[in-house]
């Protein structure tokens, strides 16, 4: 009886793939590393210092609540 639930996970990836279609290439790991974050104008500033800000004041508050 298990080797039929592994049949038709088989079937069924087979019928998801299909001949004419490729995996995409994968993306070079130089290319994605080295993310940059530009904050142009104040607000772009305050909301970002902001979210930091909570992200540490939030878990705290509920921490001290609960």
């Amino acid at each position: 009886m298990p080797g039929f639930a592994l049949e038709a996970i088989d079937r069924a990836d087979a019928a998801m793939t299909s001949d004419h279609e490729t995996a995409p290439r994968p993306y070079p790991a130089e290319k994605a590393r080295g993310g940059e974050i530009i904050l142009r104008t104040p607000l772009r500033r305050a909301v970002f210092v902001g979210g930091l800000a909570g992200a540490v004041a939030l878990p705290m508050l509920f921490a001290f609540l609960h």
